[in-house]
């Protein structure tokens, strides 16, 4: 049995490494994208968990 990922699984959609940081509109750039979003998201949820909580203000400020 062989170890998971292999260089197949690597590259079986346009042949280049899926984890590569390439710039513009490119699959990897997109996995990219998505890691980092949700990198912020789970940064803000442990912030507004603290306490300090940007949607809430903004919501006192309009109400």
């Amino acid at each position: 049995m062989e170890s998971y990922p292999t260089d197949a699984t690597e590259t079986a959609h346009n042949g280049k490494d899926r984890n590569a940081g390439d710039l513009g509109i490119t699959p990897q750039a997109e996995l990219w994208n998505g890691r980092l979003a949700m990198i912020g998201f789970l940064a803000y949820l442990i912030w507004d968990l603290n306490g300090y909580s940007v949607l809430r203000d903004v919501l006192k400020l309009i109400g």
